[in-house]
């Protein structure tokens, strides 16, 4: 054999031996979004639906609704499929009338052979919005869940706001818990409002206790539309979550938005004002921090899906979310706010 026959074996070898070696990781999507006034265009008279964007149009209603659900559902189907070739595992949504919506969205040509299967409880909300969870059957097993109200008063008046919805199961074989947040408004200003989300927030750590008395090791993810960005008092003052991988300790939870939002990023914009409401935490054991550790499922990246097409093209919006009402009429959008997700990902053996 020559010389140069034998370099090119032992090359295609060490080639061949390399590729071998190289690690496969299964790579799940779990992500949030506010769908922006999702409701149906049947009147419920157990609740204030008159007052949203559909059930004030006069004309072209159903054509609205569908259209709506068209654009929400393509939205979806893209969110993670980048890296994880697939719409997400789980997603946690905001801003929905009933369940009857969600079974339209998950019904749709974009979402249907994803068979994906809905956790909805109806809300307190006066307005008669609700969280709820969307999740692909193949990847996720429920195993129990559970609402919570944060029970917030302003004066001796209780303020009906929305639920929090725990859900616990199997993400592939590793158990979860997630946790899904619409927070109060900012209705009436930031510092009038500010109260009611360190009230919530609350509700969040009340929750994470009850988990960790059971699993002082528990995976968790809490989501949502918090109404507060990362700075906020209900975040620095009361759940605390960490900046850094590193400075996140065993009882700690961590914040990758908030780095994005000292950059300038944002989910939503209102009146020239940027906001970076959605967001995505863990708790420390979906953290990787530094080690590489990927035998069990950690976070491997934290992103915003704001697509060209997710954001208005013209006019003095240019450059915010592409809205889906706006001065009393359909806009033709996807929502106000952004979808927000992370990756997780563990090594395949």
């Amino acid at each position: 054999m020559s010389t140069k026959i034998m370099l090119f074996v032992l090359l295609m070898t060490s080639i061949y031996a390399a590729r071998s070696q190289e690690k496969k990781y299964a790579i799940r999507t779990i992500a949030f979004y506010n769908l922006e006034n999702l409701f149906d265009t049947i009147n419920d008279p157990t609740i204030n639906d008159e007052a949203s964007p559909i059930m004030e149009l006069k004309f072209n209603r159903a054509a609205v609704y569908w259209d709506k659900i068209e654009k929400l559902a393509s939205t979806i189907a893209q969110i993670g499929l980048e890296k994880s070739k697939t719409s997400p595992a789980i997603i946690g949504v905001a801003e929905v009338e009933n369940r009857g919506v969600l079974e339209d969205l998950v019904k749709s040509k974009h979402l249907l052979k994803n068979n994906y299967g809905i956790i909805h409880y109806d809300s307190p909300d006066k307005r008669g919005i609700d969280v709820a969870l969307l999740y692909q059957k193949k990847y996720f097993n429920p195993v129990f869940h559970e609402v919570f109200n944060p029970n917030i008063y302003r004066g001796n008046r209780k303020v009906f706001t929305r639920d929090q919805l725990l859900v616990s199961g199997y993400l592939d074989d590793e158990f979860i818990h997630l946790i899904v947040n619409h927070w109060p408004s900012r209705s009436g200003g930031e510092a009038k409002s500010r109260p009611l989300r360190e009230k919530a927030a609350y509700q969040n750590v009340k929750i994470i206790e009850k988990i960790r008395e059971k699993d002082a090791d528990a995976k968790i993810i809490l989501m949502g539309d918090f109404n507060d960005d990362p700075i906020n008092a209900s975040f620095k003052k009361v759940l605390k979550p960490k900046r850094k991988k590193k400075n996140v300790g065993k009882n700690d939870l961590y914040n990758p938005y908030e780095n994005m939002y000292r950059k300038g990023f944002n989910t939503l914009a209102y009146r020239d004002n940027l906001n970076l409401f959605d967001m995505l935490l863990i708790s420390a054991g979906l953290v990787d921090g530094g080690e590489k550790d990927f035998s069990s499922y950690k976070m491997f990246q934290a992103k915003i899906f704001n697509k060209r097409f997710l954001s208005d093209s013209k006019g003095k919006y240019k450059g915010y979310p592409f809205r889906s009402f706006s001065n009393g009429g359909y806009t033709g959008g996807y929502s106000d706010h952004y979808p927000v997700y992370i990756y997780l990902i563990r090594e395949e053996l």
